[in-house]
């Protein structure tokens, strides 16, 4: 395994990442900023402004691969302003040159759609929300890539993105040339990626200060959570010797695969699993020994053992 590893800290990721989260509520329950961040953002958008963003909950979670493709062709550290200027002001011929690296099957129609349907939107969302929070979570996703950036030297790329992803171990895929780490503040506490041609964009949370010293760390709520239910519980033991695909554990634990995905994200939030990508999305989950060891350190550290 011969990649090329990239370290991006450009908000236009974060300004698509909190644009997905609010249309779809894809893992609202699950992310730290919760069900309650909804709630606050339609508070302070008209009610029109609401359905205009909402229209775009119905269009396919796929488009979301094409905007973080045309981020990442704007190159690092990419201003949103300079993003959503140059989206309004290119032509659909060269929204459609940028998109052909990526993806084998693209069609002009589709790049039609998803340019003159998204951009409008996301220079809503710009100006109604993200412009307003940009500034606060900018330093923190720039102190943790100067992080990753200095280890880079000192760890191979597939333990350095195991390491800021939780778990996440990238082996061996044919033709994958760069993989790209991302810090996002709007996804924690999930890993999320993106697979193209030769190019893997792979997000993953960054630390946030806790407010109060007296309350429990949202690491080890995270933990305590996951580890309260036997069904997680009888996953981990079953996975603790040999990495296991999604179809080897519904055969042997008797569980539809929604519920399986409901509790292997649980898992995955709280650290406890390692998940093992292959060549086309395939995906293998082990026990990751480091979240034990996690969950004895926090718990002795808050109740002060």
């Amino acid at each position: 395994m011969n990649y090329k590893l990239e370290i991006d800290v450009s908000p236009v990721y974060e300004l698509l990442d909190s644009f997905m989260l609010y249309v779809t509520r894809k893992w609202i329950s699950n992310l730290d900023i919760g069900p309650d961040w909804i709630r606050d953002v339609d508070s302070r958008i008209a009610p029109q402004q609401i359905s205009a963003l909402r229209q775009a909950a119905e269009w396919p979670f796929g488009d979301y691969d094409v905007l973080y493709a045309w981020a990442y062709s704007r190159g690092p550290a990419s201003k949103v302003t300079q993003f959503l200027d140059e989206l309004e002001a290119c032509s659909l011929e060269e929204c459609f040159e940028r998109t052909a690296p990526f993806f084998e099957e693209f069609s002009l129609e589709e790049c039609a759609r998803i340019k003159y349907g998204y951009t409008p939107l996301l220079r809503l969302w710009y100006d109604q929300y993200f412009r307003h929070t940009e500034q606060k979570m900018l330093p923190l996703m720039i102190e943790d890539a100067s992080e990753k950036k200095m280890l880079e030297s000192k760890m191979d790329i597939v333990a350095l993105i195991e390491y800021a992803s939780g778990g996440m171990v990238i082996e061996d895929i044919p033709e994958l040339e760069t993989i790209v780490l991302l810090p996002t503040v709007h996804n924690r506490p999930i890993n999320t990626y993106c697979f193209y041609k030769r190019l893997m964009l792979v997000q993953y949370p960054v630390d946030v200060p806790q407010d109060s010293e007296d309350e429990p760390p949202t690491v080890l709520l995270r933990l305590t959570k996951a580890l309260s239910d036997p069904t997680r519980l009888r996953m981990l033991r079953f996975i603790a010797h040999e990495p296991k695909t999604m179809w080897e554990m519904q055969s042997e634990l008797n569980q539809t695969r929604e519920m399986l995905m409901h509790h292997l994200l649980i898992l995955r939030v709280a650290g406890l699993l390692r998940v093992h990508l292959r060549g086309e999305g395939t995906e293998r989950y082990s026990i990751r020994p480091d979240g034990a060891s996690e969950l004895q350190m926090f718990l002795e550290s808050y109740i002060r053992i």
